[in-house]
């Protein structure tokens, strides 16, 4: 008897044992336990949204709590077996993210594989399962989910935050939303991709991304020789070695490329074309801007296509069914209309101490014939001294000078004042010039009210066109062709057809016009794009935008 009541009480002691200490409670489905222990670690993480997973932070701080909160705390990734087929697809799309010019290791791939290892996708089952892991699992999960979508979407980085001359129109959405749909739809990896530009430019550049790794994967490029000038009729080593750095740029380049070591002419055509592709003078001769272009690394250009992905991330997913690209980079304008170029010309950038801004608005009026209200700091900084030097300018630029605003304005005759002893601090008169062939906005100004005071102008001085490099403006883009984008602006209002544009503009006075239909226009920085015949182009970092970017990309803190 005695021995039968040991045996039970060692029995029911053992059973007790295993339930209290074995990691899963199977009184109540994993399902349920995952959402109170879901619920708990998000309500304890209190209004700072601090939660973390080992030495991982959590960085969806608004987004995940919002995500699970409309689920009443359900898990997304787990049934009552344990992790669902969802996982891997999740996990198969992140290990794809380098093919978006993304990390992979950004959206806690290690620290997923540390819980779950990948043979164990579809074998956990509840005997062996430990709630806590896998609500781990599940708020890591859904964390990846969520800052790979939001790196898709807007970019990995605000370019707010490191370049105060960009101003973004970053696109938005509720993930948190997006997430519960692909989860219904059993479209985690579709949902993603979905989520990355859909313009075919950023897909040519994530196309020729995984071409240019692989050219660095291979070793790169040879370097031609510094110091090396080449032209047509030249021989030697040097001459070999041009000719396989540029046939190892080329799609169909495999392996090592027959030497050729004399400049003939297919070389010259060759080295034409790639000055052409990386904004450099055509002259088909390899002097010092060329070579030190040619020997820029294929890692080098590979980083160039990262960051110019990331701008891509930056813009709206709707240009405008007809929109303006200004290519700050490239100083060219070009006129889209359904994705397709219709109207191209170069233009004239700021300086770099007047750099252009980065941002997108809407042309809603033009003004021909107009006067130019001097802003005050060029006033200061560039009318000033050349005030000082000349008593005759106000009169040979058509300048006139104002005091006072509304009411009180008054025009003050020039002659009248010591310019010798004004100083920026006490120079308080307005300056406007008036319209007329010195203008400095030329015949037409293109208006996008905005708070930077940018617009686009035509220009008197048309000889600058010809310059390859052309940062001569003080923020406002000059224009090659401003006749062409008026009458194409104004081609819905039959008042306004070239003919007539062209008499008011002989009337020589100032009329604004309001155009039939605003039309986006976005300022662009590429150092990196596709031209309108398809064709891959980089352009030299005029405002050195490219290597902040590129640190802060690089930095492994979110």
């Amino acid at each position: 008897m005695l021995k039968r009541f040991l045996n039970i009480f060692i029995i029911t002691w053992m059973l007790c044992c295993c339930r209290w200490n074995s990691p899963s409670d199977f009184s109540r489905p994993l399902k349920s336990q995952l959402q109170e222990m879901l619920r708990n670690r998000i309500e304890a993480a209190g209004v700072h949204r601090n939660i973390t997973v080992g030495s991982s932070k959590v960085y969806s701080v608004k987004a995940l709590p919002l995500f699970y909160e409309r689920r009443i705390f359900q898990p997304a990734w787990m049934d009552n077996d344990g992790p669902t087929p969802h996982v891997k697809q999740l996990i198969d799309a992140i290990r794809r993210a380098d093919q978006e010019g993304l990390r992979p290791e950004d959206y806690h791939l290690d620290e997923i594989a540390g819980i779950l290892p990948e043979k164990k996708y579809f074998k956990w089952r509840q005997p062996s399962v430990n709630p806590r892991q896998l609500v781990d699992l599940e708020l890591l999960l859904t964390d990846a989910f969520l800052l790979y979508g939001s790196d898709l979407l807007s970019g990995r980085i605000n370019p707010g935050t490191i370049d105060p001359e960009w101003f973004a129109n970053r696109r938005g959405t509720d993930l948190s939303m997006v997430l519960e749909h692909a989860l219904t739809a059993n479209r985690i990896g579709e949902t993603l991709i979905e989520l990355a530009p859909s313009q075919s430019d950023y897909a040519t550049l994530r196309r020729v991304l995984a071409h240019f790794r692989t050219i660095t994967a291979r070793g790169g490029w040879p370097r031609v020789p510094v110091g090396a000038k080449l032209q047509k009729g030249d021989s030697g080593p040097a001459v070999a070695l041009l000719w396989q750095r540029l046939k190892a740029e080329q799609a169909n380049a495999t392996g090592e490329i027959a030497g050729k070591d004399v400049f003939d002419e297919v070389i010259e055509q060759a080295v034409r074309e790639f000055q052409q592709r990386y904004g450099l003078q055509a002259d088909g001769r390899v002097g010092p801007a060329t070579l030190a272009a040619l020997n820029v690394s294929a890692a080098v250009r590979v980083d160039q296509i990262l960051l110019n992905m990331e701008r891509w991330r930056w813009l709206p997913q709707d240009l405008g069914r007809r929109h303006i690209i200004v290519n700050i980079a490239d100083f060219k304008l070009q006129v889209m209309e359904n994705g397709q170029p219709v109207l191209k010309m170069k233009i004239i950038v700021g300086k770099g101490y007047r750099r252009t801004l980065v941002f997108s608005d809407k042309i809603t009026y033009l003004v021909l014939n107009p006067s130019w209200q001097v802003p005050p700091t060029i006033a200061v900084k560039d009318k000033l001294p050349l005030i000082r030097k000349d008593p005759e300018y106000f009169a040979k630029q058509n300048i006139r000078v104002f005091q006072g605003w509304g009411a009180e304005t008054k025009e003050i005759d020039p002659k009248t004042v010591n310019w010798s002893a004004v100083t920026p601090k006490t120079f308080t008169f307005r300056l406007r010039q008036d319209p007329g062939p010195q203008n400095v906005l030329g015949r037409i100004k293109f208006m996008f009210p905005n708070r930077f005071n940018i617009y686009i102008h035509d220009t008197p001085y048309r000889t600058l066109f010809d310059k390859t490099s052309r940062t001569f403006s003080s923020g406002c883009i000059r224009i090659e062709k401003p006749l062409e984008l008026a009458a194409y602006l104004l081609k819905a209002d039959p008042k306004w057809h070239p003919d007539a544009i062209q008499a008011a503009l002989e009337q020589g006075e100032e009329r604004t016009i309001q155009l039939p239909e605003p039309i986006p226009v976005h300022l662009l920085y590429w150092t990196v794009f596709v031209d309108s015949n398809g064709k891959l182009q980089f352009r030299p970092d005029i405002y050195n935008r490219d290597k902040r970017l590129n640190d802060s990309l690089r930095k492994k803190a979110r």
